[in-house]
């Protein structure tokens, strides 16, 4: 008999990786994985290089098929998925390096990125209609980049155009927003910035984050998960992960 209260039922994880194993020549880049994002939550992913963080993203992204496993999203299948199928069913990925269009301005990167305009008929019949600019300028005022619309990308800080290609990702309106060392290369006051960005934008979509910068992750992340050798070590707050002895030994203590 079910004696649960009624109505009452767990919240699924948007995110559900379960026995995630990849192996490259015999050797297992991630080996047996479980990992789990729940809804509007920030996680992100630490670890000592070679530890499988940005194999675990090219994995869910379609960009490496898994060995073994499942990578189940909103309850669908991804391995079996193409990876723009992917990007479709509501999952967005930035690189470590920007990959923006140095050549336009902020504007045109981002409308370029408008859902319509992104397959082959969209492009032809593409019209900037006002839905699209306001789209645009609502994004760019998000990034901290409402002043620079005009400004060719080219010219953007550093740190500017990684919320570019964050803004670029946004126009998509992902469900799960994976980012690969995000304030690598940031100022001091443009990682302040891109905290207080995604603390916001995970208020209505998951964010899935690899990183270094320790403070960073302290100011950003509900739950840490640190990888060795391809498996979970530790997991949890950042509090209880700073102070794991076996994550001080493989990692932090380093």
């Amino acid at each position: 008999m079910n004696t649960s209260p009624v109505g009452f039922q767990l919240a699924k994880p948007v995110l559900a990786i379960e026995g995630l194993t990849v192996s490259f020549d015999g050797f297992k880049a991630v080996n047996d994985l479980n990992l789990y994002v729940d809804r509007n939550e920030v996680h992100v992913v630490i670890g000592p290089n070679g530890a499988g963080k940005t194999t675990v993203l090219d994995l869910i992204c379609g960009k490496t098929r898994a060995t073994a496993g499942s990578i189940e999203f909103n309850g669908r299948e991804l391995t079996r998925m193409k990876e723009f199928d992917i990007v479709r069913a509501g999952v967005g990925r930035k690189f470590q390096n920007p990959s923006i269009y140095e050549n336009l301005t902020v504007f045109e990167n981002l409308e370029m990125s408008y859902p319509e305009g992104r397959n082959v008929f969209g492009a032809l019949f593409f019209k900037r209609s006002a839905a699209v600019v306001a789209r645009v300028q609502a994004v760019a005022a998000e990034i901290f980049l409402a002043d620079l619309l005009h400004q060719q990308a080219d010219l953007l800080s550093h740190g500017q155009k990684q919320w570019l290609e964050i803004g670029m990702l946004l126009m998509q309106d992902p469900e799960l927003l994976m980012l690969d060392e995000p304030v690598a290369g940031m100022s001091v006051s443009e990682r302040a910035q891109t905290a207080e960005l995604l603390n916001r934008i995970s208020e209505g979509r998951s964010v899935l984050v690899i990183e270094h910068d320790m403070e960073f992750v302290k100011s950003i992340a509900h739950k840490v998960t640190v990888l060795h050798q391809g498996k979970v070590l530790a997991e949890g707050s950042m509090e209880a992960v700073q102070s794991n002895p076996k994550v001080i030994e493989v990692y932090l203590g380093h």
